[in-house]
Parts: structure tokens; sequence; C-alpha cells
């Protein structure tokens, strides 16, 4: 755990940027950005809980560099505003400072934020520099790192967006330290993704360290904030656009995303609905006979251990929520496509699960 690098790179060849992992890092973000050729002039885009933390450091740190134009702007924070309509807010804010094709967009904030202003950086005059910097630990383990952007509509989860690689990943582990609790453990959700999928070490990790993490001890949060962004960096490096490897990164998504999408954003943060996706997952997979009891006993504890859920209100209906699924990005001529663990640490992609299977095994109690 005290052997980690403060850097990773994703490896896409003309396309490659480093992950910059460290304590006070937005303070060095200016330093960071001057060798990357932008011009002065840098558009910051956060949200109007973030920006009155962050704002200031990052502004200061950008000018001390030497970009003497830097033009803050404050989008709504939550997922309900994560639309078309914010997206060209944001756009019609580039074009009136005038940004150009040599500016950049620092996206300062969560996977809100970072999916939407990622999103209108690719389209933006063609493709303007995108440069993260995650200040939620969902954002910093999953959501900064790999390209993906997008926003929702009334057919669901980031049904419109782009695949956009950033320029460079700004981690700083301090923001965590402003982070509500709640939100700390929705990001947890997507570090035991990453334990279920392809690494049983990290979910042993997990089990071993609750309390420290939940009291965000700097070093075990330094260390699956590393051993996650590894994970992500290396599959997406062999497989950037999601045509193989990089789907099993959906593990608990497919279900949880159609429960984002039936509860309109509302009632469930992206990890907590993942949380329940993932358990929901795990009982197709023993159901499938793929995965031991044992297993999905442990995947359950894990999830529990964090406060997270593993059922959903009883006001939501079963039948729906499966036909969300449906609409799923993922599916391919109406085949739903799951995710589903094998083992600890080992997952397979299935797809053409029969809706009523599926509805039985949703219904019953495990």
């Amino acid at each position: 755990m005290n052997n980690l690098t403060n850097n990773l790179t994703v490896n896409l060849g003309a396309r490659s940027y480093e992950i910059s992992i460290e304590t006070g890092a937005i303070d060095s973000l200016g330093e960071k950005l001057s060798s990357l050729g932008f011009s002065k002039k840098i558009a910051v885009v956060s949200n109007k809980t973030v920006f009155p933390l962050y704002g200031q450091r990052v502004t200061q740190s950008l000018v001390k560099a030497g970009f003497d134009e830097v033009y803050p702007y404050e989008i709504d924070d939550g997922e309900v505003f994560k639309d078309l309509r914010h997206v060209e807010s944001v756009l019609n804010r580039m074009f009136k400072i005038g940004l150009d094709r040599k500016s950049a967009i620092v996206v300062l904030g969560g996977g809100v934020v970072g999916d939407l202003a990622g999103f209108a950086a690719s389209i933006y005059m063609r493709g303007i520099a995108l440069v993260q910097v995650p200040t939620t630990l969902l954002s910093q383990v999953d959501s900064s790192v790999g390209g993906k952007t997008g926003v929702n509509n009334i057919f669901g989860k980031n049904m419109i967006g782009t695949f956009y690689q950033p320029r460079f990943v700004c981690i700083d582990t301090d923001t965590l330290k402003t982070l509500p609790m709640r939100e700390l453990r929705a990001g947890i959700a997507e570090v035991i993704k990453y334990g279920i999928i392809k690494d049983a070490v990290l979910f042993q990790f997990l089990k071993d360290n609750r309390e420290k993490i939940l009291s965000q001890d700097s070093a075990a949060l330094k260390h699956i904030i590393h051993t996650s962004c590894r994970t992500k960096a290396d599959v997406v490096s062999k497989d950037e656009r999601e045509s193989g490897l990089r789907e099993i990164l959906n593990c608990g998504h497919t279900a949880g995303h159609a429960l984002e999408t039936m509860t309109q954003y509302t009632q469930y943060l992206h990890g907590e609905a993942v949380a329940w996706g993932m358990y929901a997952e795990a009982r197709l997979a023993a159901a499938l006979g793929l995965l031991p009891n044992a297993a999905i006993r442990e995947i359950k504890d894990l999830i529990e251990g964090y406060g997270l859920p593993t059922s959903i209100s009883e006001d939501i209906e079963i039948e729906p929520l499966v036909d969300a699924m449906i609409y799923d990005k993922k599916t391919v001529a109406g085949a739903i496509k799951f995710v589903l663990p094998t083992e600890i640490g080992k997952v397979k992609i299935i797809k053409g699960i029969e809706k009523e299977f599926i509805l039985s095994v949703l219904k019953s109690e495990i």
C-alpha cells in the first residue's frame, strides 16, 4: 500500500494522457497544464457546490502559470440537470468568452459536471482540450478516466454522448475531505465493482479496511483510488471504445441505470443504484448457475458493510424496471446485456436472458 506512484498513464497512442493522484494536486494544476500547449484562455466549468470550495485555488494556480484569461462558469448541481439544455448553456458560455481550438475546458467537480462539460468540450468547434479535476470519489475512480461523456434523456442514462479522452486528469485526494459521507459511500460502490470484475485482492482490501476507508484514512483512500484508476486505465488502453473488454466496466450498470431512470435521478445516487445493480446481477448469475452462493453472500455483505443498498423501495415496480433495461445503450436488437460475476474477480458478459426469467429473479428473495 505504501509503494504507489503519483502518476498513471492511459496508453492510447497520440491520445495518451497522465492521471496525477496526490495530495494538494490542485495547487500545481497550472504548472502541469503549462506544458500541454494550450492558449492563455481557459474556461473552468464547475457547479454551485464545488466551485466555492476549490474554484479560487484552481483559478490562482492557472493564473500563476501564465493563463491570464481564466473564465469560471457554474452549472446546477445534480443528475437531474445533466441534459442537453445545460450542455447548450455551457456551449453558449464558451462562445461568449471566445474560446478557440487551442483553448481548454477544465472541469472541476463530480461525475455530473464531468460528463456534461466533457460532452460540451467534445462538440465545441468539433472538439477542444478537456482537463478533468474530479472532486468526488466516484468521479476520481471512474467517470473522469476513460473518455466517456454524456447526458441523460427520457429514455435513459447517458444515452447521448461521445468517446472523448481528456488531456490530463488531476486527482487531489484532499478534495474528499469536504465530501458528504453519502457521496463517499456512493463512490465506494464503483471501487467494489473493480474488485468484482477484475481484482479479488482489492475486494479483500475493501473487506479488511472498511473502517479506515470510511474514516478517510489518507493511505487507504489513495490505495483504492490508485488501484481503481490503474485497472480502468489498463482496460481503456486495450479497448477504448467498448468493442469488447471494456464492457466489463458496466457490471451493475444495466440494472443500476434502469433504477436511476425509473426514479428520475432523484431517489438514488449513481453509486447507490450501481450497488443495488451489482447485487441484482449477482443474483441473476447465481440463478443461471454461474456464481456460487458463497460469493453472493460476500458481495452482499461488502455492499451492505459500506452502507449501500442491496434492496430497493417497495413502491418501485419490477416489470417497468426491467423494461427500462431494454432501453440501455448496451442493448442490441432488444437483447439486454449483463456483466455477471462468475467468482470474485471474474465476470462474464451474458445477453439474451428472457424477460420473464429476469423478473422472476428480481422478484425473489435471496
